[in-house]
């Protein structure tokens, strides 16, 4: 129980509200941007297994543009930290629905499993202001499904790697990270085309590291810190080569972070500018 309900400070679940209702609204423009242009066609929408389970309605230029502009009003209002349930309630399951619309297409981004899960979580916290460094169970359940969701982003890819190739290791022997090079072209993965050795390290790095990444959830300290360097190394990498970014699972990474200090900094600041002030 200590471990699935620790003791976090109650401000860094008001930063982490923050920034994920603003990314959200980054996110809905810029990654999962297609919401709206296909409430235009309908006819082409194949409901995900969620959106069948739950009957929701096939998408209309009506549903999808009400649909944004709830999104973006309850975001702004959540971002603040202000009325948290409610707009936590609203942002959860109408940015679940915007994604279930958007990734009708086949193809479904698991790099918005943890953001997902962070938004349904958050509102579950109640009050939280950015200089509370009072511990509660309550922010560590809703920081402990957070970071649950980030390592499980991982494990759950080796695990379908390991059931693409057959329940064979089999996956980081291939010569996957080539083709996927050759079909997202670009001036730094052209270059380790001719380093196929090389290639196929990188592979088994990445594969070892999603294997085990439920380590992460008993790292502490210094380890941790390796260990979320080395994912966001990770995925640096998969920028560079193959321009895959994984943002939406980055910022959740946040979740391990001591964003609570940020507001004792803040307080430091202030107060230093005040006696200088004085003075």
């Amino acid at each position: 129980m200590n471990w699935f309900l620790p003791p976090v400070p109650i401000a860094r679940i008001a930063w982490l509200r923050t920034i994920l209702y603003l990314f959200v609204i980054l996110d809905m423009h810029a990654f999962v941007n297609d919401t709206l242009q296909k409430g235009r066609t309908p006819e082409l929408y194949q409901p995900l297994f969620l959106a069948r389970l739950l009957e929701l309605p096939r998408p209309s230029v009506p549903l999808t543009y009400i649909l944004y502009v709830v999104l973006i009003v309850a975001c702004l209002v959540g971002a603040t930290n202000r009325l948290p349930r409610l707009a936590g309630w609203i942002v959860a399951p109408a940015f679940t629905w915007w994604v279930l619309i958007g990734m009708s297409d086949g193809k479904v981004d698991h790099d918005h499993l943890a953001l997902v899960v962070a938004l349904w979580v958050l509102p579950t916290a109640g009050r939280a202001r950015y200089g509370d460094l009072r511990t509660s169970d309550v922010a560590g359940w809703a920081v402990k499904c957070i970071q649950i969701a980030v390592v499980a982003t991982y494990a759950l890819s080796a695990l379908a790697k390991i059931r693409s190739a057959g329940w064979a290791f089999t996956w980081p022997g291939s010569s996957v990270l080539t083709w996927a090079i050759v079909r997202r072209p670009n001036p730094v993965g052209e270059r380790l085309l001719g380093y196929p050795w090389l290639l196929h390290i990188l592979q088994w790095i990445g594969f070892i590291g999603e294997l085990l990444s439920p380590a992460v959830l008993w790292l502490k300290g210094r380890k941790l810190s390796l260990a979320a360097l080395f994912f966001l190394g990770f995925h640096a990498a998969n920028t560079a080569m193959l321009g895959i970014h994984f943002l939406p699972t980055v910022v959740c990474w946040l979740a391990f972070a001591p964003l609570e200090r940020l507001g004792s900094v803040a307080q430091r600041r202030a107060k230093t500018d005040e006696v200088a002030t004085t003075t």
